[in-house]
């Protein structure tokens, strides 16, 4: 992977030469703007606006927009000259819980690589250390031509690096959530649970792109000339519409629970009429098992003249068999 910043880890009088590699990539589908009436291509020119002519990228640079709207020209050794620690060193200045880190801070994700052998050890030594106390870095950083905040984590062998946003970027959720008072019953909380419950975990791994991957076999189609296929109308309008909550919770359920048992993986779910249903059948199976007992012992006891018959013939034929006996003395 090609790095695309070099500098250093400062930890307290450690320094520890590293490569910032990207740890995520976009995959999604990009399209061309295109003039509709003979399908060439639309594209950008940097034009001038005083001299109005297009310019090249080196005539390019940096300005700042006052607020009277004139420009202020910025070089790249202006920027360069700053007093900023940080301008090739990721200096980390606090070891915080992970839990303290709110996901609405988190940014690109990067690698951070050892730049060259004598950095394995250090590197090592902070992952090490990352590891056994159970903590993240917090650290300071520049890149494009801004200071920003990271946090540094453990990635199986490698140390990672989240860019963070500043808790000034952060907005309030003012006026977000539902401004009306509702009361959510016990009942719907319930049936609310079964729908985790029978819905279960998912494998992260497992989960694809339906979109993208509906548009390649479209793009495909439209190249080979074959004619594509439209996806199924929607009957309705289903936007706005009000519903019964109850009703479309135990739906979701029963679906969930088809859907599971179709891949054999059934999930346990307590629906709240199965009290009464299982008090019921517990009872049904009492009463049940009450009759095949009486039934057995009035087997048994019809059994008992039998025996006594059997006994009587044994009797009976040790009689006659006993002057035999004395005949043969």
């Amino acid at each position: 992977m090609r790095s695309i910043w070099n500098g250093a880890i400062s930890f307290g009088l450690v320094s520890i030469p590293i490569k910032l590699v990207n740890a995520t990539e976009n995959h999604a589908i990009s399209f061309r703007q295109i003039h509709l009436e003979d399908g060439g291509r639309i594209r950008y020119r940097k034009v001038c606006e005083l001299e109005e002519r297009e310019v090249t990228a080196d005539e390019i640079g940096k300005g700042y927009e006052d607020a009277d709207g004139s420009i202020i020209p910025i070089t790249e050794d202006d920027l360069a000259s700053l007093p900023i620690p940080t301008a090739r060193t990721i200096e980390i200045v606090a070891f915080v819980p992970a839990d303290r880190i709110d996901p609405l801070q988190m940014d690109t994700a990067y690698y951070l690589s050892a730049n060259g052998v004598p950095a394995a050890k250090p590197y090592t030594l902070l992952r090490e250390a990352l590891k056994r106390s159970r903590k993240v870095a917090i650290a300071k950083f520049a890149l494009r031509g801004r200071e920003r905040l990271g946090m540094l984590r453990v990635v199986d062998d490698v140390i990672a690096m989240h860019g963070l946003l500043w808790p000034d970027e952060i907005r309030a959720p003012e006026d977000v959530a539902p401004d009306t008072r509702v009361t959510v019953r016990d009942a719907e909380l319930d049936l609310a649970d079964a729908l985790m419950d029978t819905l279960g975990e998912v494998d992260l791994a497992d989960l694809h792109d339906d979109y993208r991957e509906a548009v390649e076999n479209m793009i495909a189609a439209k190249a080979s000339g074959d004619e594509q296929q439209k996806a199924p109308a929607v009957s309705g309008d289903k936007g706005g519409r009000v519903i019964d909550l109850m009703a479309a919770l135990e739906s979701s359920v029963k679906a969930a629970k088809e859907a599971r048992a179709s891949g054999d993986e059934m999930a346990e779910v307590t629906h709240l009429a199965g009290r009464t249903r299982k008090k019921a059948t517990a009872k049904k199976k009492a009463t049940a098992a009450k009759k095949t007992t009486a039934a057995k012992k009035t087997t048994k006891k019809k059994a008992t003249p039998e025996k006594k018959t059997t006994a009587a013939k044994k009797t009976t034929a040790a009689k006659k068999a006993t002057p035999r006996k004395k005949a043969s003395a």
